[in-house]
């Protein structure tokens, strides 16, 4: 998964960033022609994690993640037609700046916007975002999505893309500098074409995953109440 630019739009404005995962199309039955998660078998030599980045090297030419972790067994007996096949999924971030070239039958797809998948991929995908929106809320696992250096401003359209809500600019700064994960380069952005101050740039303090907060939880803001009544909730 990561977190793209529409093609066209630029990175400004009102959340232009989308969570996406890449889909390649089957080219042989059961499902031929069904968008679907790139995966294959296990080889007798090799564990689940050599495998499913053998996968993305060999048949999607995707090489670097910056991020990889087991998502779960997928076992319902009749998920596959025929003989009954087991699935070891994998949750795989890669950042917003980098774009992979993929083969002409492979394609990002939003993850909020899926086609018509394999087998039961969709289920695969769904659950791989809740567990990105569960990890935002705990751990630094953001630096996976972003880029080496970025702005404030950069990194809430991350969160706002993967946690599906808009996030609020300086809490997340406040969130993510307490608990110890975000820190100044000292260094600016340049200027855009309207101008204005430049950006301070900051970046993730580690680039691995690490726990930050165990009892910390990012949550949408609670709706709208009426009149004269009290809200509770916020976003981070």
């Amino acid at each position: 998964m990561r977190c793209a630019t529409h093609p066209g739009v630029v990175a400004s404005g009102d959340e232009p960033t989308t969570l996406r995962v890449l889909l390649w199309r089957r080219a042989l039955d059961p499902h031929i022609g069904r968008w679907s998660l790139p995966g294959g078998r296990l080889r007798p030599d090799e564990d689940v994690e050599h495998s499913i980045r053998r996968q993305l090297a060999e048949k999607v030419d995707v090489k670097t993640l910056a991020h990889v972790e087991q998502l779960g067994v997928f076992s319902a007996p009749a998920r596959v037609p025929g003989p009954r096949v087991v699935a070891t999924a994998f949750l795989g971030l890669i950042p917003s700046d980098v774009d992979p070239v993929v083969p002409e039958d492979t394609s990002w797809h939003d993850v909020g916007d899926l086609p018509r998948t394999a087998f039961d991929h969709q289920e695969i995908v769904l659950h791989a975002r809740d567990r990105l929106r569960a990890k935002l809320s705990y751990t630094n696992v953001g630096f996976a999505l972003a880029p080496a250096e970025f702005t404030v401003s950069a990194l809430r359209q991350l969160y706002s893309a993967a946690l599906g809500y808009r996030v609020a600019a300086t809490n997340l700064q406040r969130v993510l500098t307490r608990r110890g994960a975000l820190v100044p380069t000292g260094r600016t952005a340049s200027p855009g074409r309207s101008g204005g101050r430049p950006a301070a740039l900051y970046r993730f303090a580690h680039r691995d995953m690490r726990v930050t907060d165990p009892f910390a939880v990012f949550r949408p803001p609670a709706p709208a109440a009426g009149r004269g009544s009290r809200t509770r909730g916020g976003t981070a």
